[in-house]
């Protein structure tokens, strides 16, 4: 277990006695999160995090500073009914000096039709340039890629930085797990929140579920059956389904331009999970060292996530098929880092 430090707190606690009354407060612990990008992306994540009460203190920086001042305003002039987080927005990175968590959403966009890979190549040139400048402000941040293609810019920005794997993730395919389980549960008639299944591999074309230890409640979805008894979950329904969840932000894209509120929400999760020390179960993509034999490229896999970033790499059981998938999905990856150098 890799096993990370805290953010920073204000262990300020305050007791008075009345009477035979002792009675003690404790300050909460003070964190502040950074998101790089005010596009769509990183406006909703900051939107989320607001609400969701993620840290303290959020922070919305992007070169285009008044559209970062702007989104944050918009936000900060709706906290009186959401929480009491501060929100802030502009163009300096001394905006983020001290963060506890950076998440970094700026890139070029996705355009219909290209993959996640395709993008990869201006996206690397703009990690390269913005890296040291973050790192100058919040060396001692957990650095979280949502900039597509995640996994590769994941391997890059733990390189250009240094840091250890588990403090450089990506938000991987947490989205894509919420998309699987929420057609799982549609075609189940249950609520997703009682379907377990996940995503794993690259967050793109070569993704995966792990069927093999998919459940609805405690049943796996292998025996769920329908009305008539009959098994629900067949080979065909269940290519079905990870086709389209594959496809799922193609779709979006195409209908609308970019994916923006899912991911923004998915984000904020894993942020609340860091800030907040859940130690919670999540398939973020983190490099990976003699991982079902798969070294220096970053994938996901179900991770334990809490203070100071991927505490726990987990070795879930995976079938013949299921492992030579991950090792397909392993080997896309290290094609497109070769390609780029890296």
């Amino acid at each position: 277990m890799v096993r990370g430090i805290g953010p920073s707190t204000k262990k300020a606690a305050e007791r008075r006695r009345k009477g035979n009354t002792m009675t003690v407060t404790q300050d909460r612990p003070s964190t502040k999160l950074g998101i790089v990008g005010a596009g769509g992306v990183g406006s909703a994540m900051a939107y989320a995090s607001v609400i969701q009460n993620v840290a303290r203190e959020v922070v919305l920086y992007d070169i285009a500073a008044q559209k970062a001042e702007a989104e944050a305003l918009d936000i900060a002039h709706g906290s009186l009914f959401a929480s009491n987080v501060r929100i802030t927005g502009g163009g300096d990175p001394e905006l983020l000096k001290g963060c506890d968590m950076i998440i970094i959403t700026a890139g070029a966009p996705q355009k219909p039709g290209q993959t996640r890979l395709e993008l990869a190549g201006t996206n690397v040139k703009i990690l390269e340039s913005m890296m040291p400048t973050l790192l100058e402000q919040a060396p001692d941040a957990v650095y979280m890629l949502v900039t597509n293609p995640c996994d590769v810019l994941t391997v890059v920005a733990q390189r250009i930085s240094g840091l250890g794997a588990h403090q450089v993730f990506s938000s991987g395919t947490v989205l894509d797990s919420s998309r699987l389980r929420w057609l799982i549960g549609n075609a189940a008639g249950v609520s997703s929140d009682s379907v377990h299944a996940m995503i794993v591999g690259e967050h793109g074309d070569s993704e995966f579920p792990l069927w093999s230890s998919a459940t609805i409640g405690q049943v796996p979805v292998d025996q769920w059956t329908g009305d008539d008894g009959s098994a629900l979950f067949t080979d065909e329904v269940k290519d079905t389904l990870g086709h389209d969840v594959m496809r799922a932000a193609y779709k979006v894209i195409e209908g609308k331009g970019a994916t923006n509120y899912a991911i923004g929400l998915s984000g904020a999760r894993i942020a609340k999970a860091v800030l907040q020390g859940q130690d919670a179960v999540l398939p973020v993509s983190t490099v990976l060292e003699g991982y079902q034999g798969i070294d220096g490229v970053a994938l996901s896999v179900p991770c334990v996530v809490g203070f100071g970033g991927v505490r726990r790499v987990l070795e879930v059981p995976m079938d013949e098929a299921e492992t030579k998938k991950l090792q397909a999905s392993a080997q896309t990856l290290r094609e497109s880092l070769s390609s780029l150098g890296y």
